[in-house]
């Protein structure tokens, strides 16, 4: 008779563990899945899929019965395993020359430390990092048996979990059924630059997905193109006037401005129109009468709400004023959409890339902005009061440079080692302007004055 206990008393502990796995399971798997999965298999897959579903949807409600399944099992694992493990246990004692009493309490020991290890491991841990790695089937093995748990125990649930809500309001917060599905854009980001970094998501689609989800972030300064590199025409010229500067530049719109003054522009006017025109008509028809008012936009402006402006118009373009009531600039469709493609160029446009590599290190364009700076060449810099590499540079030096002017250039708080070291070389000015400018980093730097050495 002690015998057949002995083995039901075991057996009841592989059960009671094989619940405590299930609970565990359930817990860890309905909190892993994603809701988009969830939806998705209901719809198309099987019933256990659409009771992975109803779980999903009551997720605190079930977990709640998850922690009570897990407690009740663990509790009565112990209830049950210690008298049967100690009896095992008692003779060792005895065996090894100790008393009744130090037998009974090492038998104790060596049951309960055996019970909660053989507990822990085969009943959590090892569930927990299946349900992890295989959160759908384990969701799915375990959705039912946790709804009918649940639905038994509903009203202990219902007031355990009513208790836990009244603690957590009083704490200012407010308690949820379900997980928090959607994300940001700095966690949407941070998923799509780990793909990539795992191989799961090609670089090139990982950088558009990145660039389109800080586009919103930009602001209309940020995304123009200065008025330094503003090409105008004026109210007195022609419609072949416009035809002589589209070919000598490659652009193919103008802003239409009084006295050469860009914050007195009367509209913008593109090549296209001249084509609605004869020939000898050209050269009399003047631009302040073709010329048309787009839309100006403040520089703080966001870049959703730039792309809907520009959008909008027919010229697919906007003037940017600053704050001051001034032209900082122009934004076009071919500037919004660079900043999520990245560099788009044609036939017509200038042969020279904003960012180019060379053996000394990166060739530089002056206007490049800081972010733009550090996704091409790795380089950090410390936030301060300017936006482009050449802003940066000239904060720095403190007076208009000159070509050739060097500085060292210093690392942002956060930044990795790989950025401190870095040095500018102002490569060639436009005016006061720097138009160019070579950022090497230490090694090359070294490298390069080693070499001139003769070294």
């Amino acid at each position: 008779m002690s015998i057949l206990l002995t083995l039901l008393s075991l057996a009841g502990f592989v059960a009671l563990t094989a619940g405590t796995a299930l609970f565990v399971s359930a817990e860890f798997s309905l909190t892993t899945v994603e809701r988009s999965t969830v939806e998705a298999r209901a719809r198309t897959g099987d019933r256990r899929d659409r009771m992975v579903r109803r779980a999903h949807r009551t997720l605190s409600f079930q977990l709640s019965g998850a922690q009570l399944g897990i407690t009740i099992t663990t509790l009565v694992t112990g209830y049950i395993a210690e008298p049967v493990l100690s009896g095992l246990f008692r003779p060792l004692g005895t065996a090894v020359g100790l008393g009744d009493r130090g037998a009974e309490q090492l038998a104790v020991v060596l049951s309960l430390v055996l019970a909660t290890s053989l507990s822990m491991v085969y009943g959590e841990l090892v569930p927990k990092n299946i349900a992890i790695a295989k959160p759908i089937a384990s969701a799915r093995l375990t959705a039912g048996p946790m709804i009918a748990f649940s639905s038994a125990f509903s009203w202990l649930i219902k007031l355990l979990n009513g208790v836990a809500n009244w603690v957590v309001r009083h704490l200012g917060i407010e308690p949820a059924e379900e997980l928090r599905s959607a994300r940001s854009p700095e966690e949407l980001g941070s998923l799509v630059r780990t793909s990539a970094q795992r191989g799961v998501l090609d670089v090139r689609t990982a950088q558009v997905v990145d660039r389109s989800l800080e586009f919103g972030e930009r602001s209309a300064e940020e995304l123009m193109t200065p008025r330094v590199k503003i090409e105008v025409l004026d109210e007195g010229d022609t419609l072949a006037d416009l035809v002589a500067a589209a070919a000598r530049t490659g652009f193919s719109r103008f802003p239409v401005v009084v006295n050469g003054d860009l914050d007195d522009t009367l509209g913008i006017v593109h090549v296209k129109q001249v084509f609605g025109h004869p020939p000898p008509a050209r050269r009399t028809i003047r631009l302040r009468d073709v010329a048309r008012v787009v839309p100006t936009v403040p520089a703080s402006l966001d870049g959703d709400e730039v792309l809907d402006r520009v959008r909008a118009d027919g010229m697919q373009v906007a003037l940017v004023v600053d704050e001051y009531g001034g032209t900082a600039g122009l934004v076009t469709m071919e500037d919004l959409i660079e900043e999520i493609l990245g560099d788009v160029r044609d036939e017509h446009d200038a042969q020279e890339l904003d960012v180019r590599r060379t053996s000394d290190g990166w060739n530089c364009s002056g206007l490049l902005r800081i972010d733009e700076v550090a996704r091409a060449t790795g380089y950090e810099a410390p936030e301060g009061e300017y936006e482009t590499l050449g802003g940066l540079v000239l904060t720095l030096l403190g007076r208009i440079p000159e070509a050739g002017d060097r500085v060292g250039l210093p690392a942002a708080p956060h930044a990795p080692k790989s950025s401190s070291g870095w040095t500018a070389r102002v490569e060639r000015m436009d005016g006061r302007r720097i138009d160019r400018i070579l950022l090497s980093p230490a090694d090359i730097q070294v490298r390069t004055e080693r070499e001139d050495a003769g070294e």
